[in-house]
């Protein structure tokens, strides 16, 4: 979460002349609402099913760069779409990057809530590090430019 995906998700589309997707806004437009309503309404398992669906469908199509919602690695189903249709990259950011970017972003519901943004962002971490690292073909450190990050992964994936 808030590692840049997005950002260097559609950097890396351009250089590779592919089409990016980023799963949290094509759930969104099938929704035809945003993200926290969803969460609102249906709750975190209500958003789960959603985004189980469109990354089942998005890694379906061939020739993509996507961008996968941070928590998308909870269900085995987007697991095993994202692993068995193509390469998978872990944006490693350190939790100062992460606050930095979620303290600006009310667009995150799994950071709202009582409790210190740190403390929350921590907890998701530790949780999901280890299956992001299990699942990832190549890992990435971010910090540097989004640009040159991209740069970096599209080498990686054209060798």
């Amino acid at each position: 979460m808030a590692a840049g995906k997005s950002t260097i998700g559609a950097h890396l589309a351009k250089i590779l002349s592919r089409e990016f997707y980023d799963s949290d806004r094509v759930v969104e437009q099938r929704a035809g609402v945003d993200i926290n309503w969803i969460f609102d309404v249906e709750g975190e398992k209500g958003f789960r099913n959603r985004e189980e669906n469109v990354i089942a469908d998005l890694t379906a199509k061939s020739g993509i760069v996507l961008a996968t919602g941070g928590g998308s690695i909870l269900s085995d189903k987007s697991r095993y779409s994202i692993m068995s249709r193509g390469v998978v990259v872990y944006l490693q950011a350190s939790i100062e990057q992460q606050l930095r970017r979620a303290e600006k972003d009310r667009r995150r519901p799994m950071l709202r809530g009582p409790g210190e943004l740190r403390q929350r962002i921590e907890a998701l971490q530790m949780e999901r590090d280890p299956i992001y690292s299990s699942m990832a073909d190549y890992s990435i450190m971010t910090g540097k430019p989004p640009s040159k990050i991209a740069e970096e992964i599209a080498r990686l994936v054209t060798q």
